[in-house]
């Protein structure tokens, strides 16, 4: 079986062309990975809708009915910065489902990508930052319940730091924490991961890279998880309109190669989400997205998944 891919068509919901999210890279990024061969029909799995009961294992009830139901106050609706819709809520929820299903497949294939993911502002009490509800908690917290999986380990290479995902596993022994991210970046205020690595603005390729060789080993050997999650952001490129570092598309596809090549060679299962990447030009930014599947591809037909 080739690499597992997860995708579905209400990954895109319809909202304002004014608004800063770029809500098609989704369906692009799948259109994509199929023009260019990286990817066959075949390979590409739809997830189901999550109960809110699961949603509810990382935010508080309250606020998960409110968002489901249209009834979240203006502020918290302002904070999220996307305008609050039927089919905006129903994509929320499938996303996360994709997550889930891509970990499961991770745990069963040794690696697997969404096509989505990677909400890592979102609060058990609140979204923010263009995150509603946290994929990559609520995975997380759906696992260690159904008893698959004893400690994960969260990659979070996004160039904004995984506050919402910190707050909530401040406390959590079996889920460990890992945040490489511009230092003077969103959010103003830091929570505190298991492992903060703040970055200089303007770091490029080589820096990074050695940066990153220099914690993840370690951590693999001293965690041992069960499963990696890893949020694979492309807003560290040069020519992100969010970002401060100055990776380049070489720079992000060698970052991919080392994460997954470096989990998957020690047996380390590793389920991928796209995370952020803001960009004018939707082409090079979906194909900056697409480089995370290129890169699990190889690794995956490299040791034979």
């Amino acid at each position: 079986m080739d690499l597992p891919i997860i995708y579905h068509p209400n990954y895109v919901a319809p909202i304002a062309n004014t608004n800063r999210f770029p809500m098609e890279k989704f369906r692009l990024l799948y259109e994509m990975l199929l023009t260019d061969g990286v990817a066959q029909p075949e390979q590409f799995f739809r997830p189901e809708l999550p109960d809110l009961e699961a949603i509810a294992l990382v935010h508080d009830r309250e606020y998960v009915d409110a968002y489901w139901n249209g009834n979240l106050e203006p502020k918290a609706q302002r904070r999220i910065g996307l305008p609050w819709s039927p089919e905006l809520a129903y994509r929320t929820r499938i996303a996360v489902g994709g997550t889930l299903l891509t970990a499961r497949f991770a745990l069963r294939q040794g690696l697997a990508c969404n096509t989505a993911g990677g909400t890592h502002h979102a609060f058990p009490s609140y979204g923010s930052g263009f995150c509603i509800f946290n994929d990559l908690a609520i995975a997380s917290r759906v696992l260690l319940k159904e008893g698959l999986v004893k400690k994960i380990l969260i990659v979070d290479l996004d160039v904004h730091q995984g506050d919402g995902t910190a707050f909530i596993f401040q406390n959590e022994p079996q889920v460990f924490t890992f945040s490489m991210h511009c230092q003077i970046n969103f959010p103003s205020i830091k929570q505190i991961s298991d492992r903060d690595i703040p970055l200089p603005e303007g770091m490029e390729d080589d820096a990074y890279l050695r940066m990153l060789a220099n914690h993840l080993p370690d951590l693999l050997t001293e965690i041992r998880p069960d499963l990696v999650l890893y949020d694979a952001g492309v807003d560290p490129h040069i020519g992100d309109r969010l970002g401060k570092l100055a990776l380049t598309d070489a720079g992000l596809y060698r970052r991919d190669m080392q994460v997954l090549s470096t989990c998957v060679a020690q047996g380390f299962p590793v389920a991928s989400v796209i995370g952020g990447g803001y960009c004018e030009d939707m082409r090079s930014l979906v194909y900056r997205h697409s480089l995370l599947h290129r890169a699990a591809s190889d690794v995956y037909r490299q040791y034979r998944l």
